[in-house]
This record gives C-alpha cells, structure tokens and sequence, in this order.
C-alpha cells in the first residue's frame, strides 16, 4: 500500500471511523479528484451506504465574489440548506478536504465575504450545531494544491514544491511512519494522559505570557471538559474531526477573558491573509484590536455577531510536535493551529461543557458558552509561551514552561 493509499484509509477508518450502512458526504476541490475518487473507493469498501460528492471549484467561486451582483451575497439558496441540514439529519457523516490557494480572495471585497458567510452560518444552523455537538461523525483533512505549494515553498518549482508539501503532510498525519493506524492509536494514547490531568484539575483559570506581548487572563467555566484527539459519536465509536491534530482544547467563560493576546502566524481567514495582529479583551470582549496586514478582515470578522468578539475555544498545542518542528508556515489553519497554541473567535463547542450537547441555547449562555455565527481558530503560540493554571483557591501550576507542557505534570 503506497502511502497515498494509507492518507486514504487513514481518513477513512480512523478519521470518520465509517460505519457499514453509513452515508458519506465528501466535499473535494476539483484539483484533489483523484484522491477524492479514492476516498470514495475506500468508503465502499468500508460499508458505505452512499457516497455523495460535493466538488468545489475556487476559481469559480472567486469570479463569483468578484463580478456576481450586490443582493446575492445577502442570500443561501434554499436546496444548499436542504442538502446540508437534511444529511445530517439523517445522520451522515462529513469529510471535508480543505485545501486552497491562501490568497486567491486578495482582490475581493472582505464585506461580500463576511456577508456570504454570515447568510451561510444563519442557513445551517442545524448541520453547524450537530457537528459542532458531535451528532454527527465528520472529518477535515487536507491535500496540496499548485497555488497553495508555491505558497509555502516560493524557492522551488511547482512540482517540487507539490512533492515537497505533500511529504510535510504525511509526516503531519503520520502516514510517513510503517502503521500509521498503530500511530495514531499511540499519538491518542499521549493525548489522553493531557486530557486527563486538565480534567483532573478543573483550573479556574489559565494566565497566558510571552516576549510577543500576549498578557491574557482566561478564565474557565465550572465542569468544563478537555477535549484532544478522537471524540465519540452518538453511538459511542471514536472520530477525530482534524487530521492532523495536536491539541487538547476546551472552551473559556464568554465573559472571562482579559488583557491582549497577540497573533503568532497568520490567520487565512476565507482567503483573506491577516498577519502581525493582535486583540485586546475586557471581560470577554474585544475591546481594540488591530494588524499589520488585513485589519478590514478583522473588522468585517468580529462584525459577524456579538458572539464573534469573544472568544469560543482555547486549545494547547506543545511547540515541540510533529507540525511545528518541521519549521513550515503552512498558511491553512488545519496545519498551523496544530504547531501552535490557539483560541478560537465565536461559538463554543457544547461538548466543552459536561452534558452541554443537550442543553438549549439559552442554558449554555447561561452557563458562560459562547454562541456565534463563526468559529475561528488564530495562533497565539510561541517558543517561550508560559502558561500558568490558575486554582479556585488561588494556587498557581506552570501549565507550560518555553512553549511546551511541563513535564514534571505527567
């Protein structure tokens, strides 16, 4: 089995761990046709009832944002949402390949951007909700694409620049080593022991501090959880919804967040490139805010709601991991929020919170779970990030100690 046969089968049995009689809906760009046609195979193989594909095609999509007519981008038609909301309510499960060129949409107005989105997340609520409760199985994961590789790689040709971030993949997702299913059962195994020391020690809080100027105070919910790795699905089977992942995340007080954090790679935010910013919070919110490069995407972003000025999720990722030490800027937060500590802009994940998933929207605010129309992940982690978790009676435990956990914890 070569190795794009183990990416394959990877994604399939451990990324959504398909189950026999389920459907699958894959979405591919139109460059990633020939491995979405694998997927495909794989997924029949696997017992695949059905597998729906959904091709995007980027170039259209930005001729779209930028010669379509005003009013259309205030509009979701009604048989996208149908098709969404209805399949996962049927319970399928979602595997996504996010792959693109990080500034094709450089030229585009952010406002049409942010609007279409905006339409977007209001239209599915329903498949955005049970994804993010984990009601249904779904997995993002990623392949090259030429504009993307030269992006990355600007010394090198096109195919040596396609060859080049194609193995930084497979070492990413750990199809470069002999059993990458054994791997990942492994890499499960060290996040766990993670998760279970953060859910052991409930921390009021964590304090964040480093030489780029991030001083932030997050405060916790009472009965968060920490997530890292694989989750389960309703009928109890494990899925990790990222491949690659690093991290073990959880989801702060919507109300709790003070002081500024400042960015540590850039945000590629619907192809729109951000880069050198930074947010100032006040109980929760962004108070002041600005960057280097993009700071009308950051306006058009935190606009969406008044859920997207606060912050949705923390998430600890070591420096020292298989994505960071390779020392690549991917520009595709898949990749680079696994080499980084990260938060997350917007909605909270339910799961965060114990029994969250069956709570209603207003009991989750109630218990301090932010609520958005977006979720957006920025990197905040650096080689000399210290992070101390803070207890309800006041002692303090160095969490991270020169960007990585302490290892004197487990």
């Amino acid at each position: 089995m070569d190795a794009m046969e183990k990416y394959a089968d990877l994604l399939i049995r451990v990324g959504l761990n398909l189950q026999k009689g389920q459907t699958l809906v894959l979405a591919s760009p139109l460059e990633c046709a020939a491995f979405a046609r694998l997927l495909q195979v794989k997924a029949y193989q696997a017992g695949a009832r059905e597998v729906v594909m959904r091709w995007i095609d980027e170039q259209t999509d930005c001729q779209r944002f930028l010669m379509a007519d005003e009013a259309v981008f205030d509009e979701f038609p009604d048989w996208s949402r149908q098709f969404f909301n209805g399949y996962a309510e049927q319970g399928a499960a979602f595997l996504s390949i996010a792959a693109e060129d990080p500034e094709l949409l450089k030229d585009v107005d952010p406002k049409r951007i942010s609007r279409q989105a905006k339409v977007r997340s209001a239209a599915l609520g329903v498949y955005r909700g049970r994804l993010m409760s984990n009601k249904n199985v779904w997995c993002v994961a990623s392949l090259p694409v030429p504009a993307w590789a030269r992006k990355v790689f600007p010394e090198l040709s096109e195919s040596q620049a396609m060859a080049a971030l194609w193995q930084a993949i497979f070492k990413a997702v750990r199809v470069d080593q002999p059993d990458p299913v054994k791997a990942w059962q492994e890499h499960q195994l060290a996040l766990d022991k993670q998760v279970n020391y953060l859910n052991g020690r409930q921390f009021k809080a964590l304090r964040y501090r480093n030489s780029l100027g991030t001083d932030l105070t997050v405060n916790l919910p009472d009965h968060h959880i920490w997530i890292g790795g694989g989750d389960k699905s309703p009928a109890g089977y494990m899925f990790v919804a990222n491949m690659p992942t690093e991290e073990v995340f959880t989801l702060p007080r919507a109300d709790g967040v003070n002081g500024r954090v400042v960015s540590s790679l850039p945000l590629n935010y619907n192809g729109k490139l951000v880069e050198r910013f930074w947010f100032e919070f006040k109980d929760g919110q962004v108070v002041d805010y600005s960057a280097a490069r993009g700071k009308e995407t950051l306006t058009e972003l935190l606009g969406t709601d008044p859920g997207a000025r606060r912050l949705g999720e923390v998430a600890l990722v070591p420096y020292d991991s298989p994505i960071s030490n390779q020392r690549i800027l991917f520009y595709n937060t898949l990749f680079d929020e696994n080499a980084s500590c990260h938060f997350a802009l917007g909605k909270a994940y339910p799961t965060c919170l114990a029994g969250g998933e069956d709570l209603s929207a207003d009991q989750l605010q109630a218990a301090g779970v932010n609520d958005s129309l977006i979720h957006i992940d920025f990197m905040v982690g650096t080689a000399d990030l210290r992070i101390v978790g803070l207890a309800a009676d006041g002692r303090e435990t160095e969490l991270f100690i020169g960007g990585n956990f302490n290892p004197g914890l487990f």
